[in-house]
Formats: C-alpha cells, sequence, structure tokens
C-alpha cells in the first residue's frame, strides 16, 4: 500500500513538474498585453485583463507569423525525407556488408551526432556566405541533415541486423532481385525503425533554434522558433508577452498531434531494437 501511495505521489510530482510551463504559457497566451506588463497573477486572466482568442487570431493572421510556419513545416519535411532515405541505405548497408572500417563508420557518426552544435555555427556562417546558400532552406537542410543521419542510421542499423538473412534470400530465390527484396521485403519489417528515425529528424528540425537564428537574416527562411524571437509589438521596448506565447502554443500543436496520433509506433521503434533476439 505504501509502494502505491508514493508511486502516486511521485508521478503527480512529475505530472505537476512537466506540466506546469505547458499550463502557464497556455495561461498566458490568453492574457492581454495591459494585463501582463500589470503583472497579473495566477493562472487564469482576472476580469477585464484576458484577452481570449484575440491572441490567437492576431498571431495566426501575422504575415510573419504564417511564413515562419511555412518554412518551418518545407525545411523539416525535406530535411526528414531526405535523411530517412539516405540513413536508410546506409544502415542497410552497414548491416548486411562486411568490411574493414565498420565499427570507425558507426563510432565516428555517433561523435558526429553528440558534437556540440553551436561549436559550428562560425564556420558554417562563413562558409554559407561564401557559396551563396545562407538565408536558404538548403542552408539550414544541411545541418538538419548532418546531425539527424548519424543517429538515424545507429537506429536503423540495429532493425537491419535484427532481420533474418533467409527472408531476403528466400524473396531473391521467388524471383526478385535485391533491390526488389529491399524494397518489399527488408523495409516493410524496419518500418518501427524507420518511422522513429523520421520522428526524430522532424522533431530536431522543427524545434531547432541555433541553427535558426544564425544561419537566417530574412524571413525568407527562417524557421518558426527563431522568428518568434523576432516579434515585437507597437512599442520595441516591451515585448508582447501574450503574443509570444500564443506563436508558441501555435508552434507546438503539430508536435503534440503527431506525438497523440503515433506515440505507439514511436515507443515501438525506440525500444524494439534494443535487445537482440
Amino acid at each position: 500500500m505504501k509502494q502505491k501511495i508514493g508511486l502516486g505521489v511521485g508521478l503527480a510530482a512529475i505530472l505537476v513538474w512537466c506540466l506546469l510551463p505547458v499550463a502557464w504559457i497556455i495561461s498566458l497566451s490568453f492574457k492581454s498585453q495591459q494585463a501582463v506588463s500589470n503583472g497579473s497573477e495566477g493562472f487564469l486572466p482576472q476580469s477585464g485583463g484576458g484577452a481570449g482568442w484575440q491572441n490567437y487570431a492576431d498571431v495566426v493572421g501575422d504575415d510573419q507569423f504564417r511564413r515562419a510556419i511555412l518554412n518551418s513545416i518545407g525545411i523539416s519535411l525535406i530535411a526528414t525525407l531526405l535523411s530517412v532515405v539516405i540513413a536508410t541505405l546506409a544502415a542497410y548497408a552497414i548491416a548486411r556488408l562486411e568490411f574493414k572500417g565498420k565499427k570507425f563508420v558507426l563510432t565516428t557518426a555517433l561523435v558526429i551526432a553528440m558534437f556540440p552544435v553551436v561549436s559550428l555555427v562560425g564556420p558554417l556562417f562563413d562558409m554559407w556566405r561564401t557559396i551563396g546558400i545562407y538565408d536558404t532552406w538548403l542552408g539550414l537542410i544541411i545541418p538538419y541533415m548532418s546531425f539527424t543521419l548519424p543517429l538515424a542510421i545507429w537506429t536503423l542499423s540495429a532493425f537491419f541486423r535484427e532481420i533474418p538473412w533467409e527472408m531476403e534470400q528466400a524473396a531473391q530465390v521467388d524471383g526478385a532481385t535485391s533491390w526488389q527484396a529491399f524494397r518489399k521485403v527488408i523495409v516493410p519489417l524496419a518500418a518501427p525503425g524507420v518511422f522513429t528515425a523520421a520522428i526524430l529528424t522532424f522533431f530536431f528540425a522543427w524545434n531547432d533554434f541555433v541553427f535558426g537564428i544564425s544561419l537566417t537574416s530574412t524571413e525568407s527562411a527562417r524557421p518558426i522558433p527563431a522568428a518568434l524571437s523576432f516579434f515585437v509589438g507597437p512599442d520595441p521596448f516591451s515585448r508582447p508577452a501574450s503574443l509570444l506565447a500564443a506563436g508558441a502554443v501555435v508552434a507546438t500543436i503539430p508536435i503534440v498531434i503527431i506525438v497523440l496520433l503515433f506515440q505507439r509506433k514511436i515507443v515501438a521503434g525506440l525500444t524494439s531494437g534494443a535487445v537482440k533476439g
């Protein structure tokens, strides 16, 4: 009984710790800027201090915000598609082929994935301006792929190693080519890993702030996390906190929807390749 009570208290504390910032920012998004400036307290707006859904209408109606959302969607989807395709082919080769330096390749990929993002901003800024892809979608897609590919390769290679080699050989005996066996037999069996790699890549690209604010200078390619830092109201010396909160909530909605719809596949993808056998 004591264990159940302790477990319940612990879970409640974790939920409060994790959900309190979310509840606070949602509450802030419904308050008026005047109420925020006056130091309105509590989760719920005071009488006469709430802006309601007007903050969301103002944010969605802002051209800068809509452009940032479009940039984030386009850049994230392209980076995810390219990363998953390249990682699937690379992971299959690493799992099936025997060659010198395989462990070195995997170790190097893992080291790249753990490399500090901030340390690359300066060189990339200078390089991108030199070759002409600064402040473009391509200038963000490349670094996103560089950091998500290693993790995707590690995840997928574990799945490919678990798939019996005999299944691919049986498909080839039945008349399938190597590419057909890979596409119609191996990839569907590794679908949880492919899906996990796609989700991780999309999350990284959608939530990135460092590259988004360092490798862009205009609204043409600036993603939503970086665009929120440029939001200013009528008074440039007083940031519109309630509008920023509404924008943050809107920007979080796609991630929440993806997690709620595909949480089982995400968990299966993260755990299925962890234990061999």
